[in-house]
């Protein structure tokens, strides 16, 4: 049987923080499907669509990895995928305790799906969707923050950066 795993998430924009923990799933589990949440109580900067782009650009290396886009319950989603986890990167303590919330009660609706935790590698802890677009949004540099493929796109959203702004070493 093949070891399907989700990893979810906004994506908004995609960080080496998010690409380490695919990085990592995709050589945990034979199929690796990192789906696109729609949610509704945070304001994107990029469409699900940009984000979908975003993803399959970064990720078109990896054979086993698939990006896909989902709204509604996911133990539901991960049900209809076959999948028996869902990954959950976590960068400090303070995102276990939602995370913890969220695994007891997708477990409550659906026993057979696994949450797995996994910590982002040290260097990336501080790293967030949310700190790379406010410092992005002041011109500051996110160079090593975010995919290169991905710098100029990001930027195109902040009208006006310096796209080859200097970044201290």
């Amino acid at each position: 049987m093949k070891r399907t795993a989700i990893y979810p998430g906004s994506f908004d924009p995609v960080t080496n923080g998010h690409l380490d923990i695919i990085e990592r799933g995709s050589r945990t589990f034979d199929r690796l499907i990192v789906a696109v949440l729609e949610n509704p109580r945070k304001n994107a900067l990029f469409t699900a669509k940009e984000r979908l782009k975003m993803l399959n650009i970064v990720l078109e290396r990896f054979s086993n990895v698939e990006v896909d886009y989902y709204q509604g319950l996911l133990v539901n989603y991960a049900d209809k995928k076959n999948a028996q986890v869902i990954i959950k990167g976590l960068r400090a303590i303070s995102d276990f305790e939602y995370e913890f919330q969220m695994a007891m009660i997708n477990y409550k609706l659906n026993p057979s799906i696994e949450t797995m935790f996994m910590m982002t590698s040290s260097k990336y802890s501080y790293l967030s969707s949310s700190i790379v677009k406010e410092i992005a949004s002041y011109g500051g540099c996110i160079k090593e923050l975010v995919p290169e493929e991905l710098y100029e796109m990001i930027l195109a959203k902040f009208n006006g950066f310096d796209k080859d702004l200097k970044c201290s070493p």
